[in-house]
């Protein structure tokens, strides 16, 4: 765990350079995680960056402008780092845009930001039809946080568009973005299974997320988030689908230390981790099977599957 130890002291302090820098035009560039190695093969996600060779890379901290917009920008980024904090009234967790989005929504492989903005307009299953960016946005609050959808023109929601707007400068568009969401792993060797889950959970995971996947808090604030339960992200959010925490884990996981995991130790931990009871979906209709039905008939989804004697989803 010294590298996520180490990564984490390296945040603090980079979180530390920009408070100070706060009311300057222009701030320190951020630090980089420690766990990036010369090692590691180009064709590979780096482990502290999810980068690749010739991968679009979002303009440095150092570069956002000083403007009226510029403040915009930084509003966005400030939001998008201490969700609860910045814009609590649409948020019913102890989550932050960045738990799921790394390095403050710039790390490639961890649905960054900058991918996201120059891929919408676009339709989604999820919903029938068209959405815009900025109802994408609202549909992270809605889910991903657990709470509601700041409306269209709201500062919060205009922060963000504006954050994501900056960090997208000089993204191709029209086309698929390498680096956009999280990587599409193949199906696992075995069937993913819920007792080696745990027991990658227990090497691997329990330092930072806990014995009981509550994470850890510092002075009332989430250090590392939980990852079910009461405080975590609903059955609507992307993350409760098996495949998408898998590809997010193996890319990103441990900490610091990404592409570490094999694909198979990905798949079972997060068929582990999604397992678990979580707030319920707001589809809710009335019933989980009709629920399931409508909106979790995958099996990528656990909703409404019974788990070690208990139905997911229900009461």
């Amino acid at each position: 765990m010294h590298a996520v130890a180490q990564y984490y002291a390296q945040q603090a302090a980079a979180e530390a350079s920009t408070a100070v820098a706060a009311s300057q035009p222009a701030s320190q560039p951020a630090s980089q995680p420690a766990s990036q190695t010369a090692s590691q093969t180009a064709s590979q996600p780096q482990a502290g960056t999810g980068a690749q060779a010739g991968q679009f890379q979002p303009p440095t901290e150092s570069a956002m402008p000083g403007s009226d917009f510029g403040k915009s920008v930084k509003l966005g980024e400030q939001i998008f780092r201490h969700t609860g904090q910045y814009a609590g009234k649409f948020v019913g967790n102890s989550l932050s845009c960045a738990n799921c989005h790394l390095d403050a929504g710039r790390k490639a492989n961890s649905s960054p930001l900058w991918a996201a903005f120059v891929s919408y307009p676009a339709y989604r299953s999820k919903n029938g039809h068209v959405n815009t960016f900025a109802e994408r946005l609202q549909g992270c609050f809605n889910y991903s946080m657990n709470g509601k959808a700041p409306p269209l023109g709201d500062p919060v929601l205009v922060a963000l568009e504006s954050y994501s707007y900056w960090l997208a400068t000089g993204a191709p568009v029209g086309g698929k973005v390498a680096g956009r969401g999280y990587p599409k792993l193949p199906a696992p060797a075995q069937k993913a299974d819920y007792a080696r889950g745990a027991a990658v959970y227990t090497q691997h995971c329990v330092a930072c997320h806990g014995a009981d996947g509550q994470g850890k808090s510092s002075s009332g604030q989430t250090v590392f988030p939980p990852l079910w339960g009461a405080r975590s992200f609903n059955w609507g959010a992307g993350m409760h689908e098996i495949q998408n925490a898998a590809g997010f884990i193996k890319a990103n996981m441990p900490l610091g230390l990404g592409g570490t995991l094999t694909d198979q130790e990905a798949w079972d931990v997060a068929t582990f981790m999604d397992s678990h009871e979580r707030p319920q979906d707001p589809r809710f209709k009335g019933s989980v099977a009709q629920t399931r039905a409508k909106y979790h008939d995958t099996p990528h989804s656990l909703y409404g599957t019974e788990v070690n004697g208990h139905v997911l989803g229900s009461p």
